[in-house]
């Protein structure tokens, strides 16, 4: 394994891949993590072989975070006619022809948030996992799917909450909302995801596929409404609202630190305050 990436590559077996957040301290997306794992999503699609592909992180107390808003330019342009790439990545990754399992220990928030919501089983640390989407708080819009995934899986009123008020929920929250697949002690989570993938693993994995197919069909939102999201995320970024709030933000961040990633939903309360 190389760890030249933000994202790690790793093929334990042919039928399962492993993909490992890779980018300390605080597991922010980068370009390189969404161009990364577009390349990897899009090959796999064509691998006759995987059938289960594992989601983790190596960084201590994250496990995907939100954008970093700074290279957000550095994605690439999107050609005509086709998906922006982040929107693009979540879509391949729900129709993917395998099962994806996240393996959450950490905080997951924004668009690490949006990517875990597109996969299908999501597994989290009772004691370590933590989860938030902090962009209206910011002065943003969420634009990866939240708004369109979390209703879906909290209710409206749930997600609206969620949503709105920018906070952070732990794994025994999410879990009683629905927000996560499950939620287990910290000791048992490894041997659990271990125990689900090697399951998975030896079934057949045409009816694997169809069987995901079938759920998707009742249970997607519109491309569309995907494509509708990353588009207002991107007007909000040039928004007074937000412009008002990143210099409190940036403000608080700089004096804190690395504390504010671990407490981003307290910050962006005073951050609003500040404005």
């Amino acid at each position: 394994m190389s760890t030249s990436s933000t994202v790690i590559l790793d093929r334990p077996s042919p039928e399962v891949v492993t993909i490992t957040f890779h980018n300390p301290p605080a597991n922010v997306v980068a370009a390189e993590t969404a161009v990364r794992l577009h390349e990897i999503v899009t090959d796999l699609e064509s691998d006759s072989d995987v059938q289960v592909v594992v989601f983790k992180s190596d960084v201590p107390d994250f496990f995907l975070n939100h954008f970093d808003l700074a290279a957000l330019g550095e994605l690439p342009p999107t050609p005509e006619g086709e998906l922006p790439i982040w929107t693009d990545l979540v879509v391949r990754l729900t129709n993917a022809p395998y099962i994806t399992v996240a393996s959450i220990r950490g905080r997951t928030r924004g668009g690490g948030n949006e990517l875990a919501l597109a996969l299908d089983l999501r597994y989290a640390s009772l004691e370590n996992a933590f989860f938030g989407q902090p962009e209206v708080g910011a002065g943003l819009l969420p634009g990866g799917g939240g708004t369109e995934r979390l209703p879906r899986f909290l209710g409206r009123d749930r997600a609206l909450e969620a949503i709105l008020g920018s906070g952070d929920y732990d794994a025994a929250q999410a879990e009683r909302w629905g927000w996560v697949t499950r939620a287990l002690p910290d000791a048992e989570l490894d041997a659990f995801v271990d125990d689900m993938v090697e399951r998975l693993a030896s079934f057949d994995r045409n009816s694997l596929a169809a069987a995901k197919a079938a759920v998707n069909r009742s249970t997607l939102p519109p491309t569309g409404d995907l494509v509708t999201a990353f588009s207002d995320f991107a007007r909000s970024l040039s928004l007074p609202g937000f412009q008002a709030r990143a210099a409190a933000t940036q403000a608080i961040a700089a004096e804190v630190g690395l504390d504010f990633e671990y407490r981003m939903g307290e910050y962006v309360a005073k951050a609003n305050k500040q404005a």
